[in-house]
């Protein structure tokens, strides 16, 4: 009879103590996954995959080491112990590292929804993929297409440690986008849309997400380009959660602990102004990121990261929380190949109280930004610039497409002079609705 991947990994631990080590922790990742991607209705790429990797953490004094492979035959595990722990052996010493203490561990954890029952195959998948790009092409001035992709995974994430912790999580996942071209020679514009669920009928409809990106890549024809100036910036729903995500990224106890966060003063102070509040969810029904229990064993819990605009917290796993005199908060994640590291759940930033129209109301000039690109942001001093397009925004209104354009500011100055709309959605895993931000560098002309 086949053993289940928890006696695999109970039995790893225990050559792991043979072998000499005073405390493991090991996991096992079994995924498949499906994927095609097409372009003007012929098939590029159809790819499946499936995959079973083992992880073994062990740890000698306050030394440790992490060996993975993909061999479960017993030959070969009782070798992956051994070696793993001569590794230790030789390791240099950590004071922070180490598993959880039994108390610190879960013992009853929430059955979450993530998971379904249903598997795509690939001709199904082939079919959405045409549907959408179908539907896109469909939409007037919509010119060619760049491609459009669906996909179906499935996982499972077993863990077992020595100090007694066992927990398993499955996983499913849907997605379906298309990227498009509008217009003629030059003055192409492209757009995308694209959707993720883990549940396949959450997954909005192939006709719904074509739509949509024609009708962006339409909207952005005929762009201008803006002089620099001083003004409020708008960010479309689609962008605004990145922004969540500097904040989160800002908070990790890992940076914290190495004192390279532009946030690393700033606990228990305010950072937003009073209207903003984010909050991290790992229970919630069908979250992109939800999870009954961390990469260490802990339980997670809902918490606000941001409270009437005051930080209340970092994301601490084990190692980071050592480091700052803390305790874990429930955010370790890891693969097998590595070692534990904060990571957040599903993050989302409270919707505000007015629509998106009415947050633009009484901006005479000022910037609608839909997309932004290139990676200049600095975690260290909290500098920001980003290229971006979007549209500009006169006497209230989004007027006319923009491109070319550079927005620049520092995410603390950013942070206290923001406001949201009352459009959340629940799409990325790290949401926000709409945000304004007051008095941003802009730069074009």
């Amino acid at each position: 009879m086949p053993i289940s991947a928890l006696e695999i990994l109970t039995d790893l631990i225990d050559l792991a103590h043979k072998a000499g080590a005073d405390a493991a922790d090991a996991l096992l990742v079994d995924a498949t996954d499906l994927s095609v991607s097409l372009r003007l209705g012929k098939i590029e790429n159809l790819e499946r995959s499936e995959s079973g990797d083992l992880g073994l953490r062990v740890f000698s004094g306050r030394r440790q080491a992490l060996v993975s492979s993909t061999d479960r035959s017993a030959k070969a595990l009782n070798e992956l112990a051994c070696r793993a722990v001569k590794m230790a052996k030789l390791a240099p010493e950590d004071p922070f590292c180490g598993i959880a203490a039994p108390e610190e561990i879960a013992e009853n954890y929430p059955a979450l929804e993530t998971a379904d029952k249903i598997e795509f195959s690939a001709e199904q998948l082939i079919e959405k993929a045409r549907e959408t790009e179908g539907a896109a092409l469909a939409v007037e001035g919509v010119k060619n297409s760049d491609g459009a992709s669906a996909g179906w995974g499935s996982s499972c994430v077993t863990i077992a440690a020595s100090n007694g912790f066992k927990g398993e999580s499955r996983r499913t996942g849907y997605s379906l986008g298309v990227t498009v071209l509008a217009g003629d020679g030059t003055g192409m514009q492209r757009d995308h849309e694209y959707a993720s669920r883990v549940f396949a009928a959450d997954l909005p409809t192939p006709a719904w997400i074509g739509m949509q990106a024609g009708m962006r890549a339409v909207r952005r024809l005929n762009p201008r380009k803006m002089p620099t100036a001083h003004v409020p910036v708008v960010f479309d729903p689609r962008i605004s959660g990145g922004l969540a995500s500097l904040m989160v990224g800002a908070i990790s106890g890992a940076a914290i602990a190495r004192g390279t966060s532009f946030l690393k003063d700033k606990l228990g102070q305010k950072i937003f102004p009073d209207s903003i509040t984010i909050i991290d969810d790992p229970h919630r029904a069908r979250g992109l990121r939800s999870r009954a229990f961390d990469a260490e064993g802990i339980l997670p819990q809902k918490r606000k990261l941001v409270d009437a605009g005051v930080l209340t917290t970092w994301l601490l796993d084990l190692r980071s929380a050592r480091q700052l005199k803390m305790r874990s908060t429930g955010h370790a994640a890891r693969s097998p190949g590595g070692t534990p590291s904060p990571s957040p759940s599903n993050v989302y930033m409270e919707a505000g109280k007015i629509s998106p129209s009415e947050l633009m109301r009484d901006i005479a000039q000022g910037f609608y930004v839909t997309e932004t690109m290139g990676m200049g942001v600095n975690g260290v001093t909290g500098d920001y610039s980003q290229a971006a397009t979007g549209f500009w925004i006169e006497n209230g209104q989004v007027s006319f497409p923009v491109n070319e354009m550079t927005i620049a500011g520092n995410l603390k100055d950013m942070f206290l002079n923001t406001s949201a709309a009352d459009d959340l959605q629940f799409r990325y895993g790290i949401d926000a609705p709409t945000l304004r931000i007051e008095g941003m560098t802009v730069a074009g002309t």
